[in-house]
């Protein structure tokens, strides 16, 4: 694959739909009470959307009701996926970037209102004044005025050849985006990779942690995300998992150039299994419901899930969330307005999309390895058709 075909893709909220220790989280194995399974379901919209292979779990009432996979793992090859199987998430691990934040926060080590100049001092004198006051938080909420990568000429093939530790290259990112004008005006959303990578580069250059250690510590291990990691580390031969695809069905050898620089990393390069991914949402699906979780504090969670304003747009982004409100989402109350928590990752040659609908208490996760233009209305659909399935369980 060329190097300039591996960015993360912007993402898009144009929806096709109708619609000290880290405290231990309760992320035990969801029940063991009988789950649906989807894999017929998936299987026919796999072939449906000519994807290699799919994969998708439901959420109700912080388990998982019904799961289910189906295709294979390479185009051309005998080997099926499986749930045990580690998928791609792309922009995705924004959320995971922002709740490590979170619980840094909570421990006292860093503030919402943490700048820039504060946390990265030995970047101030050379960094543009428009970026001295820029807070974590609004890093964190696409408001940072950060552009994107391939805006420095020269920068993106720099950082492609990943020749330092990643906390350097992530710091040679940083210095790089802070030298350039600020992509809008302030107080504007713009969707960026560097900006939150410059947010996970405050945060391990105040704690001396790198990023990578930071949510493994913060995210992965109290919830127990025994499958969740960095990159593309695992091996193409024999297939025992998944390999990526380009849009035109062409097989990516999963090596780690097979995947984005460590640069940009905090904007998205965790992979995980469907079930493990699981766990991370059901932790945010009981804080948009205001339920008690050993996670985070309920202050914490209203503060990743607030909205805020996008120009031009009906939907708002939160931290490392796209709240979007779509009618079967709705709950009973006569207040609920169809609120969801959504967000959609690739690196273009994966797919993978989250919805979590708090008014009723569920959530679909889907992934797939397969990326790039016109993925994301396919991988949609596939969604859309295990919602529609879990609301016609629900009526029965």
């Amino acid at each position: 694959m060329r190097k300039g075909k591996i960015h993360l893709i912007t993402f898009l909220f144009c929806l096709t739909m109708p619609l000290a220790m880290p405290r231990e989280a309760d992320a035990k194995r969801p029940s063991s009470a009988k789950k649906r399974n989807l894999s017929r379901l998936l299987e026919r919209e796999r072939k449906k959307q000519t994807l290699p292979a799919v994969a998708a779990v439901v959420i109700h009432k912080s388990r998982i009701v019904a799961e289910g996979v189906a295709g294979y793992r390479k185009k051309g090859s005998k080997s099926k996926a499986t749930l045990k199987d580690r998928w791609h998430l792309g922009s995705c691990t924004k959320a995971m970037t922002a709740t490590m934040v979170a619980r840094l926060i909570e421990q006292g080590r860093l503030s919402w209102d943490t700048t820039i100049a504060q946390a990265l001092p030995h970047l101030a004198d050379d960094m543009r004044p428009e970026y001295r006051n820029i807070t974590i938080e609004m890093l964190l909420s696409n408001r940072g005025r950060i552009g994107h990568e391939w805006d420095v000429p020269g920068l993106w093939p720099v950082l492609w050849k990943r020749e330092g530790m990643p906390f350097e290259e992530r710091r040679k990112m940083a210095k790089a985006m802070l030298d350039q004008p600020p992509k809008v005006a302030k107080g504007e959303y713009f969707y960026s990779n560097c900006g939150f990578s410059i947010a996970g580069h405050m945060a391990e250059t105040i704690t001396g942690k790198p990023w990578e250690d930071l949510v493994r510590e913060n995210v992965f291990v109290p919830l127990k995300m025994r499958s969740a990691g960095f990159g593309i580390p695992w091996k193409a031969e024999p297939i025992k998992e998944p390999w990526p695809h380009n849009k035109d069905g062409t097989p990516v050898r999963p090596d780690p150039m097979a995947d984005n620089p460590p640069s940009i990393g905090p904007g998205g390069t965790v992979h995980a299994s469907i079930r493990d991914w699981s766990k991370f949402v059901i932790e945010h699906m009981k804080g948009a419901r205001g339920k008690k979780s050993g996670f985070l504090k309920p202050s914490s969670y209203k503060r990743l899930h607030r909205g805020r304003k996008i120009k031009g747009s009906p939907n708002e982004y939160a931290l490392g969330w796209m709240i979007i409100e779509r009618e079967w989402a709705k709950g009973k109350k006569s207040d609920d307005r169809g609120r969801c928590l959504q967000h959609a990752g690739s690196n273009n040659s994966w797919y993978a999309l989250v919805w979590i609908a708090p008014e009723r208490d569920f959530a679909v996760l889907c992934a797939t390895n397969i990326g790039g233009e016109g993925i994301f209305s396919k991988i949609d659909a596939v969604c859309w058709a295990v919602i529609q399935n879990h609301l016609e369980q629900r009526r029965r």
